[in-house]
């Protein structure tokens, strides 16, 4: 995937994605980390064999949609920073957290809420994504379950 892809660009790749598999081709390492996800999301497939609907549809929270394919962009985020453990520590929260709620797909909902968190904050004070906030408050996702 681009580094700062556009919004056409997200969504041509998951549909593509899915076009593959449905098609048993071969998928790029990146591409089968991406079916993993989309593959949990059953609500979705539809949706991403239609493309030129896929493109055009617009997903409004005012509607009370969520967007799929932000959601199975951060999971596809989430999965990636997990392999390389970038930030340093997100690895180990992500296991602590996956054992204490006994979801891998739960933990990354956790998780989630936590990425969007920093980035808002990182875009709202106009600086870096702060990536030890960002295990602080996966950490704290953990703890929250503890008590």
């Amino acid at each position: 995937m681009l580094f700062n892809p556009s919004r056409e660009e997200v969504r041509q790749f998951f549909c593509t994605i899915w076009d593959k598999h449905a098609a048993r081709q071969l998928l790029s390492p990146l591409e089968s980390m991406a079916l993993e996800w989309v593959l949990i999301h059953p609500e979705y497939h539809a949706l991403l064999s239609n493309q030129e609907r896929a493109l055009a549809q617009d997903f409004t929270p005012e509607d009370g949609q969520t967007n799929p394919f932000l959601h199975l962009a951060m999971h596809l985020s989430i999965a990636e920073q997990i392999s390389i453990d970038q930030p340093a520590g997100i690895r180990q929260a992500y296991e602590q957290l996956c054992q204490k709620l006994d979801s891998k797909h739960e933990a990354h909902h956790r998780i989630m809420t936590c990425l969007g968190e920093m980035l808002w904050q990182a875009q709202r004070n106009n600086q870096a994504p702060d990536g030890a906030a960002y295990i602080r408050c996966i950490q704290s996702q953990t703890q929250k379950l503890k008590t």
